[in-house]
């Protein structure tokens, strides 16, 4: 009888897959990594990230888009840039910029992390640094820092109408800039329009009245930022082309103009039988965009991208041990995790975001149905649903035999969301957190970043000491 939960899973997925498989005593191997064996060498709850995952997808998404302006004849180029919001970790930011990537920013202290990273011979000041959001006086201030420092690319995006007076306060230079579309959500969102960027009708008399009369400043770039990511539905084609016609009709009034920003959205992983077919979305992308210049008759711009999630949310795990079993009533299976999904995965309990969840262990015992509960005395620190199905299978409980289990693919904004090293619910410590890397020869290694959370330190924040 096939009632293993290795049975269950092989019967319902093409498994094992390219970073999952599992050993013949049942624990599963991470990109190769025996995950039993962090789990022996630090214990739970643990975090983790897998360095070298961020640079195979740097190296991907160049490579789709860079082979779908090969295809189309796309007289522009391609710019990859990281959006630094989605993990700001020096370890990450080390990783990524040995790709030579390009930076996004959406904070004044982001600045202060670029300015730290070319002063460690990291990056240099011909890098585009590409300033986006609602910008406070200290972040205007910071990024002229930029310009007035021999920063030869930075591009700050107008969010509003009155940055452009506010950033040439703090400096006398002549510098290049990006004008942000506010783009239209979906139906299915409570409000019409993004409050990030200017309205598709009041670009141009934004350019004509503020930026085209100031020798300061020369536009370079059109920013567009679909929220819901990059799919291929009636929606994103629509607001890209929306947004293409806008450019076009800039382009003929501005020559300097050369450069379309689509921002981010590439999907990660987040189900075992997850589909999306990257290599068409980047060739559907750039004949779009080919496809619409050529009919106003202007040059096609150089692309840029601001890949956060995409980056480095597939590099990240996270392991709980179960630390109990509670049958509540004839039906629900409590297992206790010794940690919160709420501190630890907050987007699980903040946006009912899904993640990939692999038991660690025991793949070769029987399984069962079970509701997973956090260690929180709140009544949503729970997680209750896998993304291929309306519940949660693992392999049955045994005090006798400790379970743990695995959230894969949550290395993009968990920790900046959940306050790594803050105070979080219930002064529920953050985990220990563990790097893992490999050398030249691929063997792999494990550092530990951080500890986990001590008392001292929590009642530091709270005033006690």
């Amino acid at each position: 009888m096939r009632n293993k939960y290795i049975d269950l899973i092989q019967q319902t997925f093409d498994f094992p897959v390219e970073e999952f498989q599992v050993d013949e005593y049942g624990d599963l191997s991470f990109h190769d990594i025996p995950l039993m064996e962090l789990v022996k060498q630090y214990g739970t709850p643990l975090k983790f990230i897998y360095l070298p995952k961020i640079s195979e997808n740097i190296r991907r998404a160049r490579s789709w888009f860079n082979v779908a302006i090969a295809k189309a004849d796309y007289k522009g180029k391609y710019y990859y840039c990281y959006c630094t919001k989605s993990n700001h970790f020096q370890h990450v930011l080390d990783e990524v910029v040995k790709n030579e990537v390009h930076i996004e920013t959406s904070s004044q202290f982001d600045i202060n992390i670029i300015e730290t990273l070319e002063e460690q011979g990291k990056i240099t000041k011909d890098k585009f640094v590409v300033c986006n959001g609602f910008k406070r006086d200290i972040y205007l201030e910071n990024i002229a820092g930029l310009i007035n420092n021999g920063w030869t690319n930075v591009i700050p995006v107008f969010d509003n109408q009155r940055e452009v007076n506010q950033l040439t306060q703090y400096t006398d230079k002549k510098f290049k800039c990006g004008i942000r579309i506010a783009s239209e959500e979906e139906p299915k969102f409570e409000f019409y329009t993004s409050r990030l960027g200017i309205g598709y009708k009041e670009i141009l008399p934004f350019y004509r009245s503020a930026v085209k009369t100031n020798p300061q400043v020369e536009l370079k770039m059109l920013h567009f930022f679909i929220n819901t990511g990059i799919y291929d539905t009636a929606y994103y084609w629509n607001e890209l082309h929306k947004c293409l016609r806008v450019y076009c009709e800039l382009k003929r009034e501005c020559p300097e103009l050369d450069t379309l920003n689509i921002g981010g959205g590439f999907p990660i992983k987040n189900k075992l039988n997850f589909d999306y077919d990257y290599e068409y979305m980047a060739e559907e992308i750039v004949s779009q965009i080919k496809q619409v210049c050529e009919q106003y008759e202007v040059p096609e711009p150089d692309i840029f991208t601001e890949f956060g999630s995409f980056t480095v949310g597939e590099s990240g795990g996270t392991i709980f041990n179960v630390l109990d079993q509670k049958a509540q009533n004839d039906r629900e299976k409590w297992n206790m995790i010794d940690s919160s999904f709420m501190t630890q995965l907050p987007d699980a309990w903040a946006i009912n975001k899904k993640f990939i969840l692999l038991p660690v262990n025991r793949w070769n015992q029987e399984y069962e149905r079970v509701l997973l509960g956090g260690i929180t005395c709140d009544s949503d620190d729970y997680y209750n649903s896998e993304q291929h199905v309306n519940a949660i299978y693992l392999p049955k409980y045994d005090y006798e035999e400790p379970l743990y289990i695995g959230f894969f693919h949550t290395g993009a904004y968990q920790e900046s969301i959940g306050g790594f090293g803050g105070i979080q619910h219930c002064l529920t410590p953050s985990p220990k957190h563990v790097i893992i890397d490999r050398d030249e020869d691929g063997e792999y290694s494990f550092k530990l970043f951080a500890k986990e959370q001590s008392y001292k330190s929590m009642l530091k924040t709270l005033g006690y000491f």
